[in-house]
C-alpha cells in the first residue's frame, strides 16, 4: 500500500506541473480561440531571462544574497514577457482580428521560431542553472501509517504546491473578475465583443502577458528540475496530451487532465511497464490522447462546438 501512495502521489506532483504548462496554451485559446504553438518557446525564454538576470544581478549590483539576486530576476523576467506581449499584439495580432483561424495559428508558430531565436541570441545557448532554494533532497512520510513509509522528493512536493497555488488563483481570475469574462467573451467572436465595448488589444496584451508569466514560473520550476536548455521547448509537447483531454477552454480541465495524466503515466509505467518491456510513461499519455480525439475531440470539459450552416 504503501509504494502504490508513493507512485500515486509522484503522478500527482507531476500532473500538477504539466497542468501548468498546458494552461498557457489554455489562456491564449480562451482568448483569441486559437491554439499557441508558442508556448514552449515562451517558457524557454522566460527560464533563459531568468537563469541568466540571476548570474548577471549580483555582479551589475554586488549583491551577494541568492534570494534578492533570484526575486529581482523573477521580477524582471516577468517584465520582459509583458514587453513580449505588448510586441506581438502590437505587431502581429492586431493586424489579423477576425482571420480566419489558421491564419492566427501560423502567426503563433512564427512567433515561437522568433523567441527561440530572440532568446539565445540575447542570452545565450549554454545550460544555465536556476537555483530558487528548493531542497532536493527526499523526505520520508506516513512511516505510522505504512511499513517503509512514503518516499516523496522535497522539490516536486514544492513545486506542486507552487502550481496549485497558480492554477487556483487564474482559476478564480477566469470566473470571478470582469477581465476573466471579457477573455471569454473575445474568444467567442472577436467582432461581437469590440461591439460591445470591449478593448481586444488590451485584453490579448492580458492574456499574453498572463501566459508568459504562467510560462515563466513552469520555466523556473522546470529549469530547477532539469537545467535551462534548449530541450525545454519541448516540454510544451508533454502538455498537449493534458490539453486534449481535460478540453482546449477549460481552466479545470487543465488541471484534471493534468491530475489524469501524472498519475497514469506513473502507475502504467510501475505496475504495466515490467509486462511489456517498459517505456509506457513515454507514450502513455499520447495513446491516451488519441482515444479522446476519436471519441470526445472536446475534451472532459471542452465546450462542444456547433456550426450551423
Amino acid at each position: 500500500m504503501g509504494f502504490f501512495l508513493e507512485t500515486l502521489l509522484g503522478g500527482l506532483m507531476a500532473g500538477m506541473l504539466y497542468s501548468l504548462v498546458a494552461l498557457g496554451f489554455v489562456l491564449i485559446f480562451k482568448a483569441s480561440g486559437v491554439f499557441n504553438f508558442a508556448q514552449g518557446a515562451m517558457v524557454l525564454f522566460a527560464a533563459l531571462a531568468m537563469a541568466r538576470f540571476a548570474e548577471w544581478i549580483p555582479i551589475w549590483t554586488g549583491v551577494e544574497s541568492p534570494v534578492i539576486a533570484n526575486i529581482a530576476a523573477f521580477a524582471i523576467a516577468a517584465l520582459m514577457m509583458w514587453a513580449v506581449a505588448w510586441l506581438i499584439e502590437f505587431l502581429a495580432l492586431r493586424h489579423l482580428v477576425n482571420q480566419e483561424g489558421t491564419t492566427l495559428l501560423m502567426a503563433t508558430l512564427g512567433i515561437s521560431y522568433f523567441l527561440d531565436g530572440l532568446g539565445q541570441t540575447i542570452f545565450g545557448s549554454s545550460i544555465y542553472k536556476i537555483d530558487v532554494g528548493m531542497p532536493k533532497e527526499p523526505i520520508m512520510m506516513f512511516e505510522s501509517l505504512f511499513e517503509g513509509g512514503v518516499l516523496i522528493n522535497k522539490e516536486d512536493l514544492y513545486a506542486a504546491v507552487i502550481a496549485a497555488i497558480l492554477v487556483a488563483a487564474l482559476s478564480l481570475f477566469f470566473q470571478k473578475t470582469a477581465t476573466g469574462r471579457a477573455l471569454r467573451a473575445v474568444a467567442d467572436d472577436h467582432q461581437a465583443a469590440q461591439s460591445i465595448g470591449i478593448p481586444l488589444n488590451r485584453i490579448w496584451v492580458i492574456v499574453w502577458t498572463v501566459a508568459g508569466v504562467v510560462a515563466l514560473v513552469a520555466g523556473m520550476i522546470w529549469g530547477s528540475k532539469l537545467g535551462v536548455q534548449f530541450s525545454l521547448t519541448t516540454i510544451a509537447l508533454r502538455a498537449l496530451p493534458v490539453v486534449i483531454l481535460g478540453g482546449l477552454t477549460s481552466v479545470p480541465g487543465a488541471i484534471i487532465g493534468g491530475l489524469i495524466i501524472g498519475v497514469g503515466e506513473k502507475l502504467s509505467e510501475v505496475f504495466l511497464g515490467p509486462y511489456v518491456g517498459g517505456g509506457i510513461e513515454i507514450w502513455f499519455a499520447y495513446v491516451l490522447a488519441l482515444v479522446f480525439l476519436l471519441f470526445r475531440p472536446q475534451g472532459l470539459f471542452g465546450e462542444k462546438i456547433i456550426d450551423r450552416v
